[in-house]
């Protein structure tokens, strides 16, 4: 048995749905549904077993074998306030699994975030050097407590701590794909503004207020969330033992050609105005960010990573679809 958390969720369902692709169903769905429509994710897919968060822990102590954890599950909101619902959702649940995977032997996979990086002055290089990392200061609540996670991690590694068979984190910078629809905020621009676009209307996009990017020119490292798929079943089947590898293309794209290759996808001509960033944001909003890739190549990843235009072509052809589920 394949235990997924989060399963309903964006990646999750993704990683879901590549694994009944490769011909796993003794999967263990763990999330919650609420209502929030995010059932329809998981609605093509097969599974044997479906476990709500807090029952989790009561399911793996009397399951017969667990082959893998790939926790993805988490309060993803980079607008979170409730500092306590962050702590027991993302910090404490992911150590109770990394302690029960230690225990009994079973390989994890979980998610980490970009958002660990903050600002980005301290750069964006991974791995688990307990002193670089705390050296980073995450912008809000959500990328605090997930570099948590790596930094409990690179001390248990530094130290010479017992840790599972395999550990793995996975940085992810900015993922956009289908199975995303239900994030509402925190859906990613491309998702946002398809149907504006697809109906020939207008975009709105953040004018810069640093002198250093015009507007529209801020970056982001935009992945696509098949190729984050693809690095999270190598990290399971064929990673290292331990580390923290970024996931992202190694190449920063502006909104505006991101925005630009959306229209492009949908045949239309671009329209993009640009508006005011909220007073609130301005301090935590970050200008760039890029995955260097050298550690998760050296760890022997391989597969090359989507182009942007092809990228979002391809989520296009779901988001014009009836059914834009995978």
């Amino acid at each position: 048995m394949i235990v997924v958390t989060g399963a309903a969720g964006f990646i999750g369902s993704n990683v879901v749905a590549a694994l009944n692709e490769r011909g796993h169903t003794d999967i263990a769905v763990c999330d919650w549904l609420g209502q929030d429509q995010r059932w329809m994710n998981l609605r093509k897919r097969m599974f044997r077993h479906f476990v709500f968060p807090e029952d989790l822990m009561g399911v793996l102590n009397g399951a017969s074998k667990v082959e893998a954890i790939v926790h993805m599950g988490a309060n993803s909101a980079t607008t979170a306030t409730d500092g306590d619902s962050i702590i027991r959702t993302n910090l404490q649940f992911s150590l109770k699994l990394l302690d029960w995977c230690t225990q009994h032997g079973v390989p994890l996979v979980y998610a980490s975030s970009a958002a660990t990086y903050g600002d980005g002055s301290e750069g964006f290089d991974d791995g688990l050097s307990l002193a670089a990392l705390r050296r980073l200061k995450p912008l809000n609540l959500y990328g605090w407590s997930k570099h948590q996670c790596d930094l409990i991690l690179a001390e248990r590694a530094e130290l010479g701590l017992a840790l599972p068979p395999k550990c793995i984190g996975l940085k992810f910078f900015n993922v956009f794909g289908q199975n995303e629809y239900h994030k509402g905020d925190m859906m990613s621009v491309l998702a946002k503004n398809y149907d504006t676009v697809a109906s020939g209307g207008e975009v709105k996009l953040f004018k810069s207020h640093r002198n250093d990017y015009v507007d529209g020119g801020q970056k982001r490292d935009f992945v696509y969330v098949d190729d984050v798929v693809e690095v999270i079943l190598w990290a399971l089947e064929q990673g290292p033992a331990t580390g923290l590898f970024n996931v992202g293309t190694g190449q920063a794209t502006p909104f505006k050609d991101l925005i630009e290759a959306l229209f492009a996808a949908a045949n239309r001509e671009p329209r993009i105005a640009y508006t005011p960033m909220p007073e609130t944001l301005r301090g935590k909003y970050q200008y760039f960010t890029e995955a260097p890739l050298t550690n998760l190549h050296a760890a022997g990843y391989r597969r090359p990573f989507t182009p942007m235009r092809e990228a979002v072509a391809a989520y296009v052809r779901y988001l014009a679809d009836d059914d834009r589920y995978r």
